[in-house]
């Protein structure tokens, strides 16, 4: 019997990841084909995925924590990719706003 790889110490796993990239802000494309009622537009003009009042992207299952519309989800979700670089980046900042702040702060 194959014992199942465990991720790296810090690293996502679909059955144990807070899905926090469904708080980023989610640019719509124009070969992006999401139903009218999960899309708005920003203060910018551009056409993004709707958030609900938490902040969440409203297709998220917060139950599951998995994408509603994942067969048909948007360009620029499919191209994030779990544990990058990005995704950790994330994924940290979410975990520990302040000292994302402060390194965002040391950077400028």
């Amino acid at each position: 019997m194959t014992v199942p790889a465990r991720p790296a110490k810090g690293a996502a796993h679909c059955s144990a990841c807070e899905a926090v990239c469904c708080r980023l802000t989610v640019i719509l494309q124009p070969e992006d084909h999401i139903p009218d009622h999960l899309t708005t537009y920003s203060p910018e003009g551009l056409h993004v995925m709707k958030r609900g009042e938490d902040g969440w992207c409203v297709a998220l299952n917060s139950v599951r924590m998995n994408c509603g519309i994942y067969e048909s989800r948007p360009t620029v979700c499919r191209r994030f990719v779990m544990n990058s670089p990005y995704c950790k980046a994330v994924r940290a900042e979410y975990s520990d706003p302040v000292a994302a702040s402060v390194r965002h702060e040391s950077a400028a």
